[in-house]
């Protein structure tokens, strides 16, 4: 079920009375995790915890570094093991997007999720588009359970609607999303130290391959984009396989209409990102190559030559923009 004004509370109480009656929970997020998927998926698990439910959290690629501050990322494994009453899928658009964490004969009993392009692959499919992340779901959903958001639960969903929100700037921001956030710091939630840490704190390394990007910025019209090579992240020793999110500070670029990130990945693949302005939606752009997201961010691994693929994207790009414009 799917509903854009606010989830069937019917579902949502058949939903928690299965999860009451569940002892093993095996909860999952998307591969190359966000702040919202490890924010939502740690911020769930540590409520069922704390209810004496034997949970397992995984994520095929695990907890990026930049994430491990929040307090119960040690828990989170790349893999499960042994068998499950129930599986939840968190912040996860299709099922394909798990990864190896997840055999995808099996139909999950939840899918939990804010993204507007969510395939709907489970038992129970709360998708809310209205919020602007998957942890301000649970925020509102779990009080409403009886279940108590502990000061580490509170820190991690507090961190996913953060990140997702770039610090709530998004002009998918709510007056609900600031008084759930409101609700999160009174559980225990330090919304400065988390901002600090999400949006603000960079390593070294990953200022010096901000610098690589930034050196190869290029414009055609209200288009941007930069790129970042394997080459670039070897020069510097950033571990990570991302743009570190350099694609933030490119949507900040004025009279620009669409920021493209990309990064060249290895086995010949390339990760592609967009960034729009209110009035643009790349999420269509993304779903042509195999992607989704929002219609302001959006994203896609796309497999292939760099060059090649740059000029597949900006062509595709601005020919979908002038549709829209």
């Amino acid at each position: 079920m799917s509903n854009e004004k606010g989830m069937d509370e019917t579902i949502l109480q058949t939903v928690f009375q299965e999860i009451l009656s569940a002892k093993r929970i095996f909860i999952v997020s998307h591969i190359r995790p966000d702040g919202d998927a490890v924010g939502s998926l740690i911020g769930l698990g540590l409520s069922l915890q704390s209810i004496g439910k034997d949970v397992q959290m995984v994520l095929s690629d695990g907890v990026p570094a930049i994430f491990r501050h929040l307090e119960g990322s040690e828990l989170v494994k790349k893999k499960s093991t042994g068998n499950f009453d129930m599986t939840l899928v968190v912040d996860c658009s299709d099922l394909n997007r798990t990864g190896k964490a997840l055999n995808k004969d099996l139909v999950p009993d939840l899918n939990l999720d804010h993204h507007p392009t969510n395939t709907n692959f489970a038992k129970y499919n709360l998708v809310d588009v209205t919020a602007v992340a998957t942890s301000e779901m649970l925020a509102e959903y779990l009080p409403k359970f009886g279940l108590t958001i502990s000061k580490e639960a509170a820190n991690a969903l507090l961190f996913g609607m953060i990140t997702d929100t770039l610090g709530f700037r998004t002009y998918n921001m709510t007056p609900k999303a600031l008084r759930i956030t409101a609700d999160l710091m009174e559980y225990g939630g330090n919304l400065p130290h988390l901002y600090q840490l999400g949006l603000l704190n960079r390593t070294f390394k990953a200022a010096r391959y901000w610098g690589a990007g930034l050196s190869n910025i290029q414009r055609d019209g209200r288009i941007a984009w930069a790129t970042l090579t394997l080459d670039d992240r070897r020069a510097v020793g950033y571990p990570g396989r991302d743009d570190a999110d350099l694609i933030s500070f490119l949507s900040t670029i004025e009279d620009v209409d669409v920021v493209i990130m990309f990064v060249e990945q290895r086995n010949g693949q390339v990760k592609v990102s967009w960034r729009s302005q209110p009035d643009f939606d790349v999420t269509q752009i993304a779903q042509q190559f195999g992607g989704g997201g929002h219609s302001a961010a959006a994203g896609a691994m796309i497999e292939g030559d760099l060059k090649d693929i740059q000029e597949n994207v900006i062509t595709i790009t601005q020919t979908i923009l002038e549709h829209q414009a």
